[in-house]
């Protein structure tokens, strides 16, 4: 979604780079300028893309991750244990969950897992977070660019809850960017509540084949090399000499 203040700015630009397909749809001056290059990926996310999705076998373990930044994470210790408390014992024994908290729900939120029967690591913040991600086989997060990006780049299943309250919704575009492939399920704000989840949860540990399905999806819609493309729009548009592939940097 191109916010105001980039609409603004838009009429004095020569090329716009988007981070998504379809930006500026319905505004043929915008379409006219809008380039498709994606969105730049830490060097991590790129080496975490390495490992490969691990489908759940039936009856076997499944990796959940959960995050919301600093923004998201309180409704996810609000309705994520909740919504796992609701499973029967043999689908919570089956669940191995990693979530970010804020530091206030940190003791909640370990002890509704702890009560639950469920292995769960429950910290304030992951340095590793790429690695979390590629360990998951499934992520429960908000929709910011860079986490919609992440996801499709490691190539993994995810449900995504964007932030609402936006002038320009912009995390439900990025949201139906998987949502409208069928590699995410997207849910709003006032439809992720603990029994909606819990029924989500219990199809997917009884249909483990569909979160494959769902990673394969996310994996083939990603741009891994979005900032070599960017850096070669900018150099193009410049006028300046191509940039060297990084495999010829030091070469």
């Amino acid at each position: 979604v191109l916010g105001r203040a980039n609409r603004f700015l838009a009429k004095w630009v020569d090329v716009i780079a988007t981070g998504f397909a379809g930006v500026g749809a319905g505004d043929q001056a915008l379409s006219a300028k809008s380039l498709h290059v994606g969105n730049p990926v830490r060097p991590a996310v790129i080496e975490a893309a390495d490992r490969p999705f691990e489908p759940p076998r039936e009856g076997s373990v499944l990796r959940l991750l959960v995050f919301g930044g600093s923004q998201g994470a309180r409704i996810m210790s609000d309705v994520v244990p909740a919504a796992i408390a609701r499973l029967t014992a043999p689908e919570r024994a089956r669940l191995q969950v990693v979530q970010q908290v804020r530091q206030e729900d940190f003791a909640r939120v370990r002890a509704a897992y702890a009560q639950a029967g469920v292995e769960a690591e429950v910290a304030p913040f992951f340095r590793d977070l790429p690695f979390h991600m590629a360990r998951s086989q499934l992520v429960i997060a908000r929709a910011g660019a860079s986490t919609v990006a992440e996801i499709s780049v490691i190539g993994r299943a995810s449900i995504l809850i964007p932030l609402p309250g936006s002038l320009d919704q912009d995390q439900a575009g990025n949201a139906r960017s998987l949502a409208d492939i069928g590699a995410a399920t997207m849910l709003g704000q006032a439809q992720f509540e603990p029994d909606a989840l819990a029924d989500m949860l219990s199809q997917v540990l009884s249909t483990p084949a569909r979160l494959a399905e769902m990673a394969s999806l996310a994996r083939r819609a990603s741009i891994p090399d979005a900032a070599e493309r960017l850096a070669d729009l900018v150099t193009e548009t410049a006028g300046l000499p191509a940039m060297p592939a990084l495999d010829e940097v030091g070469g």
